[in-house]
């Protein structure tokens, strides 16, 4: 049977290790909250950049789908075979995946 200076020091041992796993709590909750705090900084400048860009390139890319849409309205059918052929290119990498 334990003794009562036994049953003492087993209860100041599991305070110390419940102060101690406090303290590590704390500190990994400010860890973890500076990772966070890092990594959305971090997709925030990704998307800025992207943002720019995509503003950049806007105008060109709405030319070209104009210029698109043009040929396709004066050659209809190749228009439709085109558009067929990349169903086909599409459906065949599905179908190679299995």
């Amino acid at each position: 049977m334990a003794t009562l200076s036994t049953v003492s020091d087993l209860e100041k041992q599991v305070a110390t290790l419940s102060r101690e796993l406090a303290a590590m709590r704390k500190a990994i909750s400010k860890q973890g909250g500076a990772y966070y705090e890092d990594g959305r900084d971090a997709a925030s400048d990704y998307y800025s950049q992207l943002a720019g860009r995509l503003a950049d390139a806007l105008p060109a890319i709405g030319g070209r789908g104009k210029a698109i849409e043009r040929t396709a309205r004066e050659h209809p059918a190749t228009a439709a075979a085109v558009g067929l052929l990349v169903l086909g290119l599409v459906a065949s990498l599905f179908l190679a995946r299995r």
